[in-house]
């Protein structure tokens, strides 16, 4: 009899647990949602046409301040992976968990360098094992639309910090977990490399982009 009862709890404990478990990931992944679907903030009321990379017109403006941790960076779109995915500041367990992270320390869009983004493979950046050399990655921040050319694929070990040092050349690099189908804490990195190839002024009134930069 004592049995019973001890399996009788036993099964409702697990029960209970399991429907919280349950409501956690719904939760997460309605917030993942959410944040994957936020609106593009408005441009600014007024912009300069920008100059094409590697130009200057005028003294250059101060250094970027690194935004806080969990705040609107920008949105990355790969039109031919279907991927379109909201990128917050950081990139600990907690951002990561809502959206694509941009990486402490790499460029900021508009930064000469190396911007680094990263995702979880299994949520955000699913869409990133269809992206092939030669195809299109778009990074809209509040007033500015760059566009880069993806030149390279690889598969790194996870101690491979080298992916995210600084280059000469405007470069967006994004950081996933590999194997995609990986049961567990995937082994290795699967590693995007685009150059920036167009960088346009998002117009005040429309919100669209105006042509502009190199193609």
């Amino acid at each position: 009899m004592r049995t019973g009862t001890v399996l009788r709890w036993t099964e409702r404990g697990l029960l209970a647990a399991g429907i919280v478990l349950a409501v956690w990931c719904a939760a997460v992944l309605l917030e993942a949602r959410f944040v994957e679907r936020l609106p593009l903030p408005p441009p600014p009321a007024a912009v300069s046409l920008t100059t094409l990379p590697g130009e200057t017109d005028g003294p250059a403006p101060p250094p970027a301040v690194e935004p806080p941790r969990g705040t609107w960076v920008a949105k990355l779109e790969a039109p031919a992976a279907g991927l379109a995915a909201t990128v917050l500041e950081g990139s600990d367990n907690a951002t990561l968990a809502r959206a694509a992270g941009h990486i402490e320390g790499t460029a900021l869009p508009g930064q000469p360098g190396n911007i680094g983004i990263a995702g979880h493979r299994d949520t955000i950046f699913r869409p990133v094992r269809r992206l092939h050399v030669g195809e299109r990655l778009v990074l809209t921040t509040t007033d500015h639309v760059y566009t880069y050319r993806i030149g390279r694929t690889r598969i790194v070990s996870p101690d491979a910090v080298s992916v995210l040092d600084p280059t000469p050349r405007p470069t967006l690099t994004l950081v996933t977990c590999y194997p995609f189908t990986y049961i567990g804490h995937a082994p290795k990195r699967f590693i995007v490399t685009a150059k920036l190839i167009a960088e346009t002024a998002r117009g005040p009134a429309s919100g669209s982009p105006r042509k502009g930069g190199r193609r």
